[in-house]
């Protein structure tokens, strides 16, 4: 997956490698629905995160690779 996502890319998150992730554990788990439902778009990356801005108003998250799926 880490291959084929890069800037510009839609993504969201994968509900069930995000729920019981550490990041999960070291923060509020009440994860809003719509970075599961709805496309958000990679601004940056490095070799384990990226940088996902949803379209609400809201700021853009920092997820782990794996926790992403591409949509189009």
């Amino acid at each position: 997956m880490a291959g084929k996502i890069k800037k510009g890319t839609y993504v969201k998150a994968i509900r069930e490698k995000l729920v019981n992730s550490l990041e999960a554990k070291a923060s509020d788990s009440r994860f809003p629905s719509y970075i599961f439902d709805s496309k958000g778009e990679v601004l940056d990356f490095n070799e384990e995160y990226a940088l996902v801005r949803f379209y609400t108003p809201t700021p853009s998250v920092w997820l782990k690779l794996d926790q992403l799926e591409i949509v189009e």
